[in-house]
């Protein structure tokens, strides 16, 4: 069975946070919803939680109508597991009473008896690493522990479909990676369905099956990781995701010119990029030469080192501003012209 979102939209007053949404997420997938601030994702997560009723459009879960604009299943009468970015435990209760607590109360919970219960809440807690840590309140947990002990609880169930709302936006750089691998992991060992919201595309392209990529409460695009990152559907794709450089200048046919003269091929590039004249291309496909060895030129205004590489910004004499990343062993003095060749 799938989840099902038909025509979509969402109205607070006069401001529309969902128009026109089509969505469907197959038993499972590990779909991220990933855009900026205010794009429409959480409003589209509490939607399928049954926080919000929507102003017009269907939401089918399991072959269940949970909402339209007419009525909407409460939360408890979904088959659905929830992780908050915020964790959401209760400060009273213990690590395993916070993970029995939905096999107790779910009318959806196949395990019956306190035996049951008991067993299952301590093999998910054995699944997240923290069974032997059962007897402790949040309190005396850290973040990353706090996050297991949520994780657990949104599982436990085996829900019909488990909404994770940046559940790794409170943690550090380091402990981000940590837990991105772990819920992967859990991911491929319950083989559950997931809808994860976020806006860090690196969590996105390295957990999901399928990327939907929201901007003002529209879909701009849906495929999977590298059909988002390698053809952008729009601008918008382009610059959200890898963060391409949007070229201008003129398209004769399949052949893209720029700067006095600089030529690339298409490759893999939406319409629309010819009908407004850009050609997307990310920094990584760039390399910088001699200035007198391309007919695409500029000057270096910033440098921002990386690491291995440096981030390279040129102003060129067409306009253009773009971004190249090149080998930090070498030197690029600002101010000083060069030329751009395509990859």
């Amino acid at each position: 069975m799938s989840t099902i979102i038909s025509d979509l939209n969402m109205n607070f007053q006069d401001y529309q946070a969902l128009k026109d949404v089509d969505l469907e997420i197959k038993k499972g997938e590990f779909v991220a919803i990933l855009g900026p601030s205010g794009c429409g994702k959480t409003t589209l997560l509490r939607l399928l939680a049954g926080f919000l009723k929507p102003t017009s459009g269907k939401i089918e879960i399991d072959g269940m109508t949970v909402a339209d604009k007419d009525s909407v299943v409460e939360p408890n009468k979904r088959n659905i597991g929830m992780v908050f970015q915020s964790y959401a435990l209760w400060p009273h209760m213990t690590v395993i009473q916070q993970v029995l607590f939905p096999l107790q109360n779910s009318r959806f919970s196949k395990f019956k008896s306190a035996d049951e219960q008991r067993k299952r809440a301590e093999e998910v807690l054995e699944l997240v690493g923290m069974l032997q840590l059962k007897d402790r309140y949040p309190s005396e947990l850290s973040g990353g522990q706090k996050q297991r002990v949520a994780i657990a609880r949104g599982i436990v169930n085996e829900p019909a479909l488990l909404l994770m709302d940046e559940p790794l936006s409170n943690l550090d750089a380091e402990l981000k990676i940590e837990m991105r691998r772990e819920i992967s992991r859990l991911h491929k060992e319950i083989g559950g369905t997931i809808l994860y919201v976020t806006h860090d595309q690196a969590e996105a392209l390295g957990m999901a099956d399928k990327i939907v990529v929201m901007s003002k409460g529209r879909i701009q695009q849906a495929g999977t990781p590298g059909e988002i990152f390698n053809s952008p559907a729009n601008p918008f794709v382009a610059k959200f995701v890898g963060q391409s450089n949007l070229i201008k200048g003129r398209w004769e046919g399949n052949v893209f010119i720029c700067g006095n003269g600089e030529t690339a091929e298409r490759k893999n590039i939406a319409e629309i990029f010819l009908e407004e004249n850009l050609y997307p291309v990310k920094a990584d496909n760039l390399s910088i030469v001699d200035a007198e060895a391309s007919k695409f030129r500029g000057r270096i205004k910033e440098v921002e080192y990386q690491g291995f590489k440096n981030k390279i910004i040129m102003l060129m004499e067409d306009g253009n501003t773009v971004q190249v990343m090149a080998n930090s062993m070498y030197d690029f003095p600002q101010e000083k012209e060069y030329g751009i060749k395509f990859a």
